[in-house]
């Protein structure tokens, strides 16, 4: 996958390259899919929801540039494959899923992987985790629209980084927060499900 997918396309970081070579993504896909998991494709993962092709993952978490010291939130954990990814290279993710089926399937897996450094909450991600706010880097697994609750809970400095547009078609957006100005930058032409409001407890 690494290899085959990630390297001709463009993915640079040895960091990112290596998390990807470690975490086993078919452990986070139903058993019949298993041997489609390294496949250059979303996959669906229940609930309406997808597991973001292996292209995509690595592309966002490398536009986040991690070093390993940041405390990263990311809203949307679904089956806690990004989630599992970004535990590799910072000090704590946090993550949000709004879709309780979801969230327990995600904290399972990722149990089961001891991934320690991640806590994980059934809530709304456009609320954002103002409990163990601020943070280094927020990450948006879902396209819509960016919540001004986010970047207030963002450090100075920090990045929010999110597949920002209408549903179906939607672009990559990097926002650096400085002191007095929002700094933006678009990279790829994606699509994913749709950013939703509040918590769907069934």
């Amino acid at each position: 996958m690494v290899n085959a997918q990630l390297v001709p396309r463009g993915i640079r970081d040895k960091r990112v390259l290596d998390a990807m070579r470690f975490v086993p993504r078919h452990q986070f896909v139903d058993s019949a899919l298993a041997a489609r998991a390294y496949q250059d494709c979303a996959l669906p993962i229940g609930c309406g929801q997808t597991i973001s092709q292996p292209y995509m993952v690595a592309r966002m978490t490398e536009l986040l540039e991690l070093q390993g010291h940041e405390r990263v939130l990311e809203i949307g954990t679904g089956c806690g494959y990004q989630t599992a990814v970004l535990s590799r290279l910072c000090r704590r993710v946090y993550s949000i899923e709004r879709i309780e089926a979801l969230h327990q399937r995600a904290r399972a897996n990722l149990r089961r992987a001891r991934h320690a450094n991640v806590m994980l909450k059934c809530g709304d991600g456009l609320q954002g985790w103002e409990e163990y706010a601020p943070f280094d880097a927020i990450i948006v697994t879902a396209g819509g629209f960016a919540s001004d609750l986010w970047l207030q809970q963002l450090k100075a400095g920090g990045v929010l980084l999110l597949p920002e547009g209408a549903e179906g078609s939607h672009r990559l957006v990097r926002r650096r927060k400085h002191a007095h100005i929002i700094a933006e930058e678009y990279f790829d032409a994606c699509t994913f499900v749709p950013l939703l409001k509040g918590v769907n407890y069934r």
